[in-house]
């Protein structure tokens, strides 16, 4: 006799689980560490590169990276001077497309950062210094703020960019003031909660992290000049330390494990780690390495090695997390370029436009399978995402999505 008390049990965790699959949201490298919690994933791909399921080309300018919630695909870009949201289904059919305002003209146009999505609500931040939060069903918007103005920053070299950093109700933006270095904001309406000075350095392109065990919870940033520690509840600067390149320029968010931070700059800086102590109070530098020094591509953390590219050596690395030591160093794919994970696998893409498929070791850069992105404009900048065994590539004016499970 069947048991219809285990059956409608089981149904009951069946439903459940398929819903929260469903509402798994991928915000700015996954959660920021650039590993992706998928399996099952494809261990080699035909030569030709794993089947493209579809693609759009009718982005506009931009590098921004998408961000996915509740089956829906989000991703900006630039037309005439205007940004546009774009939002998919996990198909490729385009369900809306929504202005939210003027987007960056100068030297490399388009939209920037990845859009933040939390509570039902869109986050954008634009090159020029505003905020706009959408409704996520609606995409009407709620609020909007001039965050250079208000807060007396000043835009920097190619624009402003960040990934909005949202904590409880704070929405951690750097304006990069020499009064309001870092705030917090309200993020129902956009309201101050706190302002930080920070060092008072101008902001550098860096989509902050946050650390939640120490004893004092904080954000970790860079700044032009620095980088800087600060006290998630009220925003005092907890701690900093010096971090300079000849171009003032630091767009790689830190990667955290146990009280150790990697920062890793291009433009001749390299890696430094630094040890959280005293409650996360204080810092001490670990070790410095001049060879990994991703520009714009980010650094993941798989077992005791760091994985990334060099921009001024250009070669890919895997350093020792703990002692900084450089394992191997390849020019197998030329030039720099992103690096995330997934599957306990790395995935690499060059600025040249090549993705490759690398199995991690410290012994040497082992790729397995690597396919050329054809299609698509200008730099091969944004950073590919990985959902529901599918891997979304952004260049230019094309998204793409290939079949990778």
């Amino acid at each position: 006799m069947i048991d219809m008390k285990k059956m409608n049990f089981l149904a009951l965790m069946l439903t459940t689980c398929s819903l929260l699959a469903q509402n798994t949201t991928i915000q700015w490298r996954n959660d920021r560490t650039g590993i992706y919690n998928e399996t099952g994933l494809l261990q080699s791909w035909p030569a030709s590169g794993p089947q493209l399921l579809w693609y759009y080309d009718k982005l506009g300018d931009g590098h921004a990276s998408v961000a996915i919630s509740d089956e829906k695909i989000y991703v900006t870009g630039m037309t005439n001077g205007k940004g546009y949201l774009y939002v998919f289904d996990t198909n490729g059919q385009l369900t809306n497309r929504k202005e939210y305002g003027p987007e960056w003209t100068a030297s490399y146009v388009g939209s920037r950062g990845a859009v933040t999505i939390n509570d039902g609500k869109l986050y954008i931040h634009t090159a020029k210094g505003f905020i706009y939060c959408l409704d996520e069903q609606t995409l009407d918007m709620v609020w909007q703020k001039d965050f250079l103005k208000e807060f007396n920053g000043n835009n920097i070299r190619w624009g402003l960019n960040e990934s909005f950093l949202i904590v409880e109700d704070k929405l951690i933006v750097t304006p990069g003031g020499k009064t309001h270095n870092i705030v917090a904001l309200n993020k129902k309406d956009g309201s101050l909660i706190w302002s930080s000075k920070g060092v008072g350095s101008l902001s550098s392109y860096c989509s902050p992290l946050y650390i939640s065990d120490q004893q004092v919870p904080q954000i970790v940033t860079m700044t032009s000049s620095h980088i800087v520690g600060v006290d998630i509840a009220n925003g005092n600067t907890l701690w900093s330390h010096p971090h300079q390149n000849m171009r003032q320029i630091h767009p790689n968010t830190p990667v955290y494990h146990d009280n150790m931070v990697l920062c890793t700059s291009g433009y001749g800086k390299g890696s430094v780690m630094l040890r959280l102590t005293n409650g996360g109070t204080s810092v001490e530098k670990v070790w410095e390495s001049d060879h990994l020094e991703t520009k714009t591509g980010g650094v993941v953390k798989i077992g005791n090695y760091a994985y990334g590219s060099g921009d001024n050596h250009k070669y890919w690395y895997c350093v020792d997390w703990n002692t900084g030591k450089t394992m191997f160093k390849s020019n197998l794919l030329g030039g720099t370029g992103v690096t995330i994970a997934a599957d306990g696998m790395l995935y690499c893409y060059s600025e040249r436009g090549l993705m490759a498929l690398v199995r991690p070791t410290p012994e040497k850069f082992d790729v397995v399978s690597q396919f050329p992105i054809t299609k698509g404009t200008d730099q091969h900048w944004a950073h590919p995402v990985i959902y529901d065994g599918v891997l979304y590539v952004r260049h230019g004016n094309t998204l793409m999505a290939y079949k990778i499970k």
